[in-house]
């Protein structure tokens, strides 16, 4: 996958600016806090231990900037090491950039992705019935929910209407009405990084990826940075049933953050990722190639909104957590047939970019064959702790 994962394309556009932190395997040692330059990657250990604590520091940003951590690698070598499938061992290759950090997701926070939600349900996970499901739903709908803001009165007078018309759905209900979906996507350390293989299920013939934005929380519930990230769907299991959701979403490889964790400071913030627009790409062996984008500008509910009610009084994250923001991209390109939809194959390659934070690659395999998940919290602690990092 070296071709997809180019130094001058992986990095934000302003990298010179970007102050990039994440993960590398280091062998002997296990996963490391680096951080990414265009030239070097640097051991951050003596400034935190993990990720997760490295995100409780008050300014993660400028004790970053201000600290002197030793040099491991060459960026560019570290770099084409992460795109191997049979990795050198000589060299660190780069894992997703969080660690002990819980794992979240916000879904139907855009109206195009919740029309789909709806279609699934309707179509009941049938790949075949969805055209003519999406005809009839939005004969009904239109565009009514492009305005509408989730909680307001309006949402609720829609409601009723659609209730009244027999296309009310679960799927609405979190996408216009008072509280968000917000669900686990998948387990603390489980997480891939760009380079890697993502799975989906054997048995899934409808799935799709979603490109999205994923914010690092800390305890504390602040925002300390951002990263790209691609939620791994399944739109047959979870369109056969809701109570399929975990399924749908927790795989092996099924979730994919990196290249890196962006953090905040005076040259990027809230407001900077309120704006990003984000270019997706799958590219298969068979020749097939699909663009799409997701604007975070037209996101239904506000990113700190869905921070709000990811965590505070009634429910906190003691390592902090990951939030993906949800998509708009909802493919419906053919690629079996007409009427069939987007589906992927076994050697897909997807790319997430958008020009603040770089761009995430992976290539598609099932999750049975992609690398099993071996290395979880006991492990790194064991190894911080031979590594005399636990105070």
């Amino acid at each position: 996958m070296n071709t997809h994962l180019a130094l001058n394309e992986t990095l934000p556009h302003d990298h010179e600016d970007a102050i990039l932190v994440g993960r590398a395997w280091v062998e002997g040692q296990g996963a490391v806090a680096i951080r990414f330059t265009a030239q070097d990657v640097f051991d951050l250990s003596g400034l935190a231990p993990t990720i997760s604590a490295l995100l409780e520091l008050p300014d993660p940003a400028a004790a970053v900037r201000a600290h002197d951590a030793p040099r491991i690698g060459d960026a560019a070598a570290v770099l084409a090491n992460s795109a191997q499938t049979a990795r050198s061992k000589a060299l660190p290759w780069l894992m997703a950039p969080c660690d002990l950090q819980a794992i979240k997701a916000a879904g139907v926070t855009f109206v195009a992705s919740m029309l789909e939600r709806v279609i699934e349900e309707q179509a009941r996970g049938d790949a075949s019935r969805a055209e003519d499901v999406r005809r009839a739903v939005q004969a009904v709908i239109g565009d009514d929910l492009a305005r509408v803001r989730p909680g307001s009165p309006d949402a609720l007078k829609l409601k009723d209407v659609l209730i009244g018309k027999g296309v009310w759905s679960q799927y609405l209900e979190v996408g216009i009405g008072v509280d968000a979906e917000i669900f686990t996507k998948s387990q603390p350390m489980s997480a891939v990084g760009t380079g890697a293989d993502v799975g989906i299920h054997p048995r899934s013939e409808w799935n799709n990826p979603e490109p999205e934005i994923v914010l690092a929380v800390s305890p504390d519930g602040k925002v300390k940075g951002a990263a790209l990230g691609n939620d791994v769907n399944l739109r047959d299991f979870e369109g056969r049933s809701a109570l399929l959701l975990g399924k749908a979403k927790d795989n092996n490889g099924s979730c994919a953050i990196g290249p890196f964790i962006r953090l905040f400071d005076a040259k990027f913030g809230i407001d900077d990722v309120r704006q990003c627009d984000l270019a997706m790409q799958v590219q298969g062996a068979d020749g097939f190639t699909m663009k799409g984008s997701s604007s975070l500008s037209r996101i239904s509910r506000d990113p700190l909104d869905l921070v709000g009610q990811a965590i505070g009084p009634n429910h906190q994250y003691p390592d902090g957590l990951m939030l993906f923001l949800g998509t708009m991209f909802a493919p419906t390109q053919d690629r079996n047939g007409p009427g069939q939809g987007f589906t992927h194959a076994v050697g897909d390659v997807v790319t997430v970019s958008t020009a603040s934070l770089g761009k995430l690659a992976n290539r598609v395999d099932t999750s049975d064959r992609v690398a099993p998940w071996t290395y979880g919290t006991g492990a790194l602690m064991r190894d911080l702790a031979r590594r005399g990092l636990l105070g």
